[in-house]
């Protein structure tokens, strides 16, 4: 139900060294797409993706375009849930629908013998979703446990501050799950005026996979979309603006241990530093057992079972973030680890060893996750929604190897600066400065 921006990148930078054709697919209706065609087996995989997600729901309705696409799948028109659900599984056919602040992903798996079929009950669900009280209802309790669940959670609880300081305002800082009271005031208007705002043509993006030509996809996707206004009723989300600052925010929370967040700025994927911070970050705290930070914090001190850092690339705002969980009593400790660290990228730049083992990973380990046409598909989608050329996957290697111990040292000076770093903690840490509080509500 809920997709991290974060890890779509992730998936989208998780493919092939090796090249792949990929075609461009224009509907009769002028649907595009992108296509990987493969009829070695007879199976289809489709990804659509549809821009702005939760970041477009309406004001005060915190939480209603998370709830509509969960319950999009509990029956479509003359289908009530149950039949809906039967109607799948005769198929042998697999829908998933899932949100972010980014997208409204749609995925459909099916046997080529099935696919037309499938893509019918997917229209259903687009054009004709029933939202039956019994099903809303269903939902909204699911939606709302989760809610409640997160509110004890001490990572869940650093995550929402951290994007809350991040963001204010823009989507982004808060929650596509709602509060408890907007989630519980939602009715069944406010889910088709949901589905209205996000749910168009003009915003969708595809990717397919496996055994379907390009003719055959184009009939597929005018059928799937048909009934789909043109335009939605809502603008796409403005750029957010970051509006971090450094220093500490202590959550006061009874354990013996202390979450640690912490957030710095980031760069958007079409800057022309984004693969000189992509090594920097594998060097820094991507990279497992063989980063600075895991080598500083966990191999030499043993003050955490693990510290990592990543690029999150959001479509709207990016940060540099990290996190990590220890004793409360040596949170300082690492803390100021964690800053130094920040500190010595830009300061001392790498090795060229570290350059060389970076470069090694990242390009080695390049095509390990590239199997299966669903995840072809949902590559495809996902490079066209965060705006990578077609040519991307068999480019990105190249691209990697370029980067130079100039170019990491370059965006570390730019971008890792400690006193520009936030950090969020969840306990009672000790040796720890703070200029300021938060509650928990």
């Amino acid at each position: 139900m809920i997709r991290a921006a974060f890890a779509l990148f992730l998936a989208v930078l998780a493919v092939p060294a090796h090249a792949i054709d990929i075609q461009q697919v224009t509907s009769p209706k002028g649907v595009e797409a992108w296509l990987v065609e493969d009829h070695s087996i007879p199976f289809v995989a489709l990804k659509l993706d549809f821009k702005g997600g939760a970041s477009l729901d309406a004001p005060g309705k915190r939480g209603a375009i998370n709830l509509m696409t969960a319950t999009l799948e509990e029956g479509a028109g003359k289908l009530d849930a149950t039949e809906y659900a039967q109607a799948l599984e005769d198929l042998g056919a697999r829908l998933n629908f899932d949100v972010s602040d980014d997208s409204l992903g749609i995925s459909m798996q099916a046997l080529t013998e099935n696919r037309d079929e499938a893509a019918g009950l997917l229209a259903q669900a687009l054009a004709q979703p029933r939202f039956d009280d019994s099903a809303v209802e269903r939902v909204r309790a699911q939606v709302q446990a989760i809610i409640r669940s997160e509110a004890s959670d001490p990572q869940s609880i650093a995550a929402k501050e951290m994007a809350r300081q991040a963001w204010g305002d823009h989507p982004y800082g808060s929650s596509i799950n709602g509060t408890p009271d907007s989630v519980a005031a939602l009715t069944r208007k406010d889910l088709v005026t949901a589905k209205n705002r996000v749910l168009a043509r003009d915003r969708v993006v595809v990717g397919a996979a496996g055994d379907i030509t390009p003719e055959e996809l184009g009939l597929m996707l005018d059928k799937i979309l048909g009934g789909l206004p043109e335009k939605g009723t809502a603008p796409l989300p403005e750029q957010a603006q970051l509006q971090l600052t450094g220093g500490v925010t202590v959550i006061d929370w009874d354990s013996p241990q202390t979450i640690v967040s912490f957030a710095g700025p980031g760069l958007p994927i079409d800057d022309p530093d984004y693969f000189a911070a992509y090594v920097a970050n594998h060097i820094l705290g991507g990279g497992g057992f063989s980063s600075r930070l895991m080598e500083e914090i966990r191999e030499k001190r043993g003050l955490t079972y693990g510290v990592g850092t990543g690029l999150a690339t959001g479509i709207y705002g990016q940060t540099w973030r990290g996190g990590m969980a220890g004793s409360n009593a040596t949170t300082g400790q690492a803390i100021d680890l964690i800053r130094a660290e920040w500190d010595r990228m830009g300061q001392e730049g790498v090795s060229e060893q570290e350059l060389a083992d970076a470069k090694t990973y990242l390009t080695g380990e390049y095509p390990l996750r590239f199997d299966g046409n669903g995840k072809i598909a949902s590559i495809l989608s996902g490079m066209q929604l965060i705006g990578l050329p077609i040519d991307y996957i068999n480019t990105r290697n190249a691209r990697v190897e370029a980067v130079t111990a100039d170019d990491v040292k370059r965006v570390s000076q730019r971008l890792l600066k400690s006193d520009e770093l936030r950090f969020v903690l969840v306990g009672r840490p000790e040796g720890v400065q703070t200029e300021d509080d938060a509650g928990q509500d």
